[in-house]
Order: C-alpha cells, then sequence, then structure tokens
C-alpha cells in the first residue's frame, strides 16, 4: 500500500461531488454576467503583470538612463516593489471581504493607473525607486481581489480550468510587454517611459469595465438577506467584521502560515524563473535585444499553456498533485534551460520550464480559494501571495549578485569575454526551490471542490463557520439531523 502523505494528494470521495456535470455543458451554462466578472478579474491581474514585467524586459535601458553601475541596481526597483506588497493585499483585501468587491478593484485599478503613469515621467534613480515602491503597494492588492471575483461566481466544474487561465493573466501581461518592448520601443523616442504610458491606459480601462459589471452575487445575497432581516447600520457590520478577522487569525493561524510558506516558494519558483532571465540571455549567452525577447516570448507561450492544462486536470485528479507533477516537470528541464548557446534549445527549454512553472502557478488561485478560511477569500489569499512575494523579493537580486560572483565565459565577435554565469546561479536556485515547493506541497491540506460562494460573507454572523463545519458541531451534539435553525445557533457559537 502507499505511503499516506502519497495516498492522502488524491481527493477524498466526498469532495468529489459525484453529481459534477461535463466541463463543456458547465461553459455553456454560464450567463454573460459571470463571464464578465470572470473576465474582469483576468483582465485585471493581466494589466497588473504588463506594469511590473516592464521593469524587468528594460533593466538594461533603465541602468543606462539612470547611469547604474550594474544590473542589481536595477533589480533593487523589482525588490522594493516585492517587498510592499502584502501592504496593498492587506489594505484592498480587508475593503474586499468588507465591502464587496466592486468598488475596492475598481479604486486598486486607477491607483495602479496613476502610479504607472508617474513612473513615466521620473528624472532620478530615486524617483524610480519611491514610485516603483507606491505601485508596489497598489499591486499587492489586485491579484487577492481579481482571484475572489473571477472564482467565486463560477459553478465548481468549471473552477480548475478558470484558476488556470486565470493566473496565466500573469503570463499574458509578460507577454504584452515583451511585445511592446519588441515593437514600440524601438519606434519611439521616449524608448522606456512610452511602455508606462501604456499601462496606465490599460490599468484605467480595466477600472471601467469593472465599474460597468454588477456587483459580485455572494455580496448581493449577503445584502439581501440583510434588508430581508432588518437590515444592520454600517457599524455593527463593521463591528461583526472585526470580530470574524480576530476569530479567523486565533482559529487558523497555522494554515496562514502554511499558506505564507507555500507562497514564498512559488513567488520564489517564478520570479526566479523569470524576473532577471531577458539579461540573463543577453548577458551569459550573447544575444542581442530582439532574440532575448522572442525566446521570453516563447517561454510565455509555454506559461500560458501549462496554466489552463494544469487547472483543468487538477478539477480531476486534485490541487496538490497536480502542483508537484506540474514542478517536477519543470524541474526536468532545467538543464535544456541553462546548458545550450543556441536559440532553438534555449528557447525550447523556455517553454518547457515555464510549463511546468506557472502550470503548477495555474492551480494556486483555486487551492487558496479552497483553502481559505470562510469570509476571507480576498484577504486570505491576496496576504499570504503577498507575504510569500516578500519573501521572495530579494530573488532578483540573488541571481544578480550571484552572476557578479560566479563568472563563465563565451565568445563574442571571434573573442572570449567574461560574462556573469547566471545559468548556474539560476539552475541551482530553481532546483532548491522546486524541492522545496514539492515537499511543503504534499504536507499542506486540500479542501478540493468546496462549494466556498454559498458560505457567508466576513461581515455577516458565523460568517467564519462553513456547511461542514455546522454539521461536525451538530455531530458533536448528536444533532446530526439538526434543522437550519439549530444549525443558525451553531454557527453563530462558531
Amino acid at each position: 500500500m502507499a505511503p499516506y502523505l502519497i495516498r492522502n494528494l488524491v481527493p477524498r470521495r466526498q469532495a468529489r461531488d459525484a453529481n459534477q456535470k461535463p466541463l463543456v455543458q458547465v461553459l455553456g451554462s454560464l450567463t454573460w454576467l459571470q463571464w464578465a466578472q470572470f473576465f474582469t478579474g483576468w483582465l485585471a491581474w493581466s494589466c497588473d503583470a504588463i506594469d511590473f514585467f516592464n521593469v524587468s524586459l528594460s533593466i538594461t535601458r533603465l541602468q543606462a538612463q539612470f547611469h547604474q553601475p550594474n544590473p542589481a541596481s536595477i533589480t533593487t526597483a523589482i525588490t522594493l516593489t516585492l517587498l510592499v506588497r502584502s501592504i496593498g493585499a492587506v489594505l484592498f483585501g480587508v475593503l474586499s471581504d468588507r465591502f464587496g468587491r466592486k468598488w475596492p478593484l475598481v479604486a486598486n485599478l486607477l491607483l495602479c493607473s496613476t502610479v504607472q503613469l508617474g513612473t513615466s515621467f521620473v528624472q532620478t534613480f530615486r524617483q524610480f525607486l519611491v514610485v516603483r515602491s507606491l505601485f508596489g503597494i497598489a499591486m499587492g492588492g489586485v491579484w487577492g481581489l481579481a482571484s475572489s471575483t473571477a472564482l467565486e461566481n463560477l459553478p465548481v466544474e468549471a473552477r480548475g480550468l478558470a484558476s488556470g487561465v486565470l493566473q496565466q493573466g500573469y503570463a499574458v501581461g509578460y507577454l504584452i510587454s515583451a511585445i511592446l518592448n519588441l515593437y514600440l520601443v524601438p519606434r519611439t523616442r521616449h524608448a522606456w517611459r512610452a511602455l508606462f504610458w501604456t499601462t496606465s491606459v490599460l490599468s484605467a480601462f480595466a477600472a471601467m469595465i469593472r465599474a460597468l459589471i454588477p456587483e459580485s452575487e455572494v455580496f448581493l445575497r449577503a445584502r439581501a438577506q440583510e434588508r430581508a432581516h432588518g437590515g444592520r447600520n454600517t457599524g455593527k457590520k463593521t463591528k461583526v467584521f472585526i470580530h470574524q478577522v480576530g476569530a479567523m487569525l486565533r482559529v487558523h493561524w497555522a494554515l496562514c502560515v502554511y499558506a505564507i510558506l507555500l507562497m514564498a516558494g512559488f513567488n520564489f519558483l517564478s520570479h526566479g524563473s523569470q524576473d532577471l532571465y531577458p539579461t540573463y540571455l543577453k548577458k551569459s549567452k550573447g544575444f542581442d535585444d530582439y532574440h532575448a525577447i522572442v525566446a521570453t516570448i516563447i517561454g510565455n507561450c509555454g506559461a500560458i499553456t501549462g496554466g489552463a492544462i494544469a487547472g483543468s486536470v487538477s478539477q480531476h485528479i486534485g490541487r496538490r498533485l497536480t502542483i508537484i507533477l506540474f514542478v517536477m516537470l519543470s524541474g526536468a528541464f532545467i538543464p535544456l534551460w541553462i546548458l545550450p548557446s543556441g536559440f532553438k534549445t534555449l528557447a525550447a527549454g523556455a517553454f518547457a520550464v515555464q510549463f511546468g512553472v506557472q502550470g503548477a502557478w495555474g492551480v494556486i488561485p483555486i487551492q487558496l480559494a479552497e483553502m481559505s478560511p470562510p469570509g476571507f477569500r480576498a484577504t486570505f489569499p491576496g496576504v499570504a501571495y503577498q507575504l510569500g512575494n516578500m519573501i521572495s523579493s530579494a530573488s532578483a537580486q540573488i541571481e544578480a549578485m550571484g552572476g557578479d560572483h560566479l563568472k563563465t565565459t563565451i565568445i563574442k565577435n571571434g573573442k572570449r569575454i567574461v560574462v556573469p554565469d547566471y545559468a548556474t546561479v539560476q539552475g541551482i536556485l530553481l532546483g532548491t526551490i522546486a524541492t522545496f515547493v514539492i515537499c511543503i506541497t504534499i504536507i499542506g491540506p486540500e479542501n478540493h471542490g468546496s462549494h466556498f460562494e454559498q458560505q457567508k460573507t466576513a461581515f455577516e454572523d458565523g460568517g467564519l463557520a462553513n456547511k461542514a463545519q455546522l454539521h461536525a458541531a451538530a455531530d458533536e451534539e448528536e444533532l446530526s439531523g439538526a434543522t437550519d435553525k439549530r444549525l443558525e445557533e451553531i454557527n453563530e457559537k462558531l
């Protein structure tokens, strides 16, 4: 018999609803509103990613613009952005779980748009660092709000695929940023500044689209129930919400720590394989800007494909098992990522590694949503994600500094030159982190197929308890046949 840890990776039978419909049938039954709410979440996350990768793809130009001695100086901006994202995750996550998904996301996107516009007008490196730190706060709020908006309005059967497609809005943003770098930047005298003007417009457009789409059904239902029971003033709702936050932290502190560690590993894996990748190709492999960006585009095509496939697969074999298989796949292709010198083989390595890395990432939105304490599907995933980002924030600098100390030689223009050995540095980092992610995923929880849309919001009494908890409490009191009224009483106790 297989060890318990391995057997436990397969979702429990009760978690896999026997009445689930075929995916094609479910997708065909979605309303325009469900499609629209999913699209707004995906669009918000894509716009966020475009701006973030504008810096990664412009390191050489920014280094020249601000007269910095090496790439490590510019990657300080990436580190600062990642460090402060948890602030935005807490701020906008709490606002979203308290007041609803719509207007906090609109405000968040407008703030992103404003800071993106400000980035394009900076004149000194210090100004650049300050503005990128402000963007980090704005960016930190988007993911939790986007994922909750996109997933909680969809049927359970569609959430695996939706999770993969949603998360790869990140890869789509990277892809769009790479295309803009390839075709827009060389054709304008404003160079890298044009990237941020474009992104500012896109974020404002995403905010406008979200403003036109109605609020999430979960919050509309909660407000309707409040009105039906005589209503409750804002102060009372806020008091309940604060109480629920405290209760959530007391009850689920271990889950919070686990989620942060999981996301630290995942963020090291993604940022370690993406942020310095164009610089690695140019510095360590001798590629020009064009071929470095084309290889990046190919890698992101692998990421988009992997995310959609992994999300769908996770609906059948479970979230954790899918993550483990795709991370193992990415690890198997690390040699193809770092050893070749030719464009075609390195591009193939980029496709394969990103297929695995971002395939595993495609499961994360639904895994965190199903894992989240009831009522906190914006705050819990968003804060866990961004605190993990904070822990991994120095990944690009670690690689840049590693390249400064570890050298290799290449032949360029008929001459042998000494260059940073980013290939070895990235290979060591990715292999180590992949092992960590596999181990922590094996020991973690999974709530596969959770109907979290049926749970209460955080500003309702008993919003921290889900139906499984209620029936467990009822069983303890020998009330397995408890009425809805009795379940409500137990709910309030929890």
